[in-house]
């Protein structure tokens, strides 16, 4: 009898024992599929600023108009600075910089900030217009920039500054910006 017991015992443990290996299986196969699920599928997210139109950032790409206000802003922190916002002005373009320029870029935005501190000096900018190449992640900006020393207008020149970026997942950063040299002009001789 004790026998038949422990046999009808055994019986019931192996039955629970295969019924939780077969949900641990049927779990472990769902949680594969979402897992791969979730990297395979396009992720988007929809930014709905004051825009002509709904900006859509994707894991395919930035859109064009996405790029162009990002560029907008951006361009505005970069070329807007006075003595009195100079750590304002370095943090916040930090910030939106990618890890893997942030190193040579805060040492150049340093040696701006020691130059800098401690003057009269405010620039700004003015755009007059702005192109950008969503493939290729870059964008250029031209207008006016406006050197002000003290309350003395110094100087006024018509610049291009170029602006690159890095895509990575739904994050858009800066990798690096600076000034369009203008192209040197073509002598004669080299015309013919």
């Amino acid at each position: 009898m004790d026998s038949e017991l422990a046999h009808l015992s055994a019986q019931r443990v192996l039955r629970q024992r295969n019924a939780l290996a077969l949900a641990t299986l049927t779990l472990a196969v769902l949680a594969l599929g979402s897992v791969s699920l979730a990297f395979t599928r396009d992720r988007e997210v929809i930014l709905e600023p004051v825009a002509r139109s709904p900006l859509v950032v994707s894991s395919a790409g930035v859109s064009k108009e996405y790029l162009e206000m990002v560029t907008r802003d951006v361009a505005q922190l970069v070329l807007n600075r006075s003595p009195e916002t100079l750590d304002y002005w370095m943090n916040g373009i930090l910030a939106l910089t990618d890890e893997e320029a942030r190193g040579p870029l805060k040492r150049d935005l340093m040696k701006v900030v020691s130059e800098q501190q401690g003057s009269q000096i405010t620039q700004f900018f003015t755009i007059d217009w702005l192109r950008t190449d969503p493939e290729a992640l870059t964008s250029e900006v031209g207008g006016v920039l406006h050197t002000v020393a003290g309350s003395k207008d110094v100087s006024a020149e018509h610049r291009v500054f170029r602006f690159t970026w890095r895509y990575n997942g739904l994050s858009l950063r800066l990798a690096g910006f600076g000034m369009v040299e203008k192209a040197a002009p073509e002598t004669e001789a080299s015309a013919s």
